[in-house]
């Protein structure tokens, strides 16, 4: 049959592919994985494991991103393995019926085996953390607080398809519709590593809703991604650095948030540095909040001003400058999303805003190695 020529060629495909996975099991350290993930379970079945309840759950946490990674690259495996096999019983039965489904399954193997690859390369100080995520409405009123709420939704969905987990840490309504602020962590193998490449100010082109005679507006948000630091020890708040204001919440919550001055403010006086917690109900959660995302912020710009440590830091160096956008997202005439520092671009604008990034994540990786 004359498809055993395009059957055959997936299978030199495939076998191209083969030292690329080899070599991927090394580049992922997974026998070093493997060895950690005994140690640690031993660990966990020792009398007493349970009495040191920070130490269990760190324990148990660093289990799972372990284990995932492995299970990550088992699967990668299985999908050659699977491949090879649907191509040898294709070729034996002489069955085109299997073409599709050889077509669909290499495109999968193809995209999940770049992914992975491209995982090898977040080697930076904080990539392994967690991500905390906080948007900014640009000037422009509701069109402009509505976009931002776009892209709350876009992020928050790309770490469901990932099997991350969302917490709200801030968040602050906008006048009419959408929200003026909001902060989100996102908990997952090198979520920051990701999505530290989404950064910047994204700029949005629509037929606005909100407006009777149906114009064309163009709103910016900011992003701000920040990696989650959970050892003290790595950025250290010194009280004497902080300013504290406590006023009562006005956010997202319920109405019991706002009978006590819970909400909570922080200053960090050597950069002047601001964050914000109103969410939750105990003033000491919003605290808390309040210190995680201003650890995450100071070892934002540690890393991205390559300082050797914290104490370098003169002042906040990011500013939002709305002509600087990093990506473009147009729903009318036409339908395009572009990022401006990769090229990457796509007309399926409607996946994108749904969570489908991962092309730009990719892609700025790639530009990155």
């Amino acid at each position: 049959m004359e498809s055993i020529v395009v059957f055959d060629e997936y299978r030199l495909k495939l076998n191209e592919k083969k030292p690329a996975l080899d070599m991927l099991r090394g580049a992922l350290k997974l026998d070093e994985a493997e060895r950690e993930v005994a140690h640690l379970e031993e660990e966990s079945s020792q009398d007493g494991f349970w009495s040191d309840l920070e130490r269990s759950q760190k324990v148990q946490r660093d289990i799972k991103k372990l284990k995932d990674k492995l299970n990550r690259y088992k699967q990668l495996r299985t999908k050659w393995d699977d491949l090879m096999t649907l191509i040898d019983m294709a070729v034996e039965e002489d069955d085109d019926s299997l073409l599709p489904e050889l077509e669909s399954g290499w495109k999968s193997f193809e995209s999940d085996l770049e992914t992975t690859r491209l995982s090898t390369l977040l080697t930076g100080e904080y990539d392994a953390n967690n991500a905390i995520i906080t948007f900014h409405a640009g000037a422009g009123g509701t069109e402009a607080q509505d976009w931002a709420q776009m892209l709350f939704r876009m992020y928050t969905r790309w770490s469901e398809r990932h099997g991350y987990k969302v917490t709200l840490m801030d968040w602050l309504d906008g006048d009419e519709a959408g929200m003026k602020s909001a902060t989100i962590k996102i908990e997952g193998d090198n979520a920051y590593g990701y999505l530290k490449s989404e950064s910047g100010v994204h700029r949005l082109v629509r037929i606005s809703p909100f407006d009777a005679s149906g114009r064309r507006h163009t709103s910016f948000a900011a992003v701000e991604v920040m990696p989650e630091i959970t050892d003290d020890k790595q950025i250290e708040l010194r009280d004497e650095d902080i300013k504290m204001d406590v006023y009562r919440s006005s956010g997202a919550g319920g109405q019991k948030v706002n009978k006590t001055s819970s909400a909570v403010r922080l200053t960090h006086l050597p950069t002047g540095i601001v964050v914000s917690s109103q969410v939750e109900r105990s003033h000491f959660q919003n605290l808390e909040n309040c210190k995680d995302m201003l650890r995450a912020r100071l070892a934002e710009i540690k890393e991205r001003e390559h300082l050797e440590k914290i104490e370098d830091i003169k002042g906040v160096q990011m500013k939002i400058e709305w002509g600087s956008q990093i990506r473009s997202y147009v729903f009318m005439p036409y339908t395009l999303a572009k990022d401006h520092r990769t090229g990457f671009e796509t007309g399926n604008i409607n996946s994108v805003m749904d969570g489908e990034i991962d092309g730009f994540i990719n892609a700025f990786l790639a530009m990155k190695a």
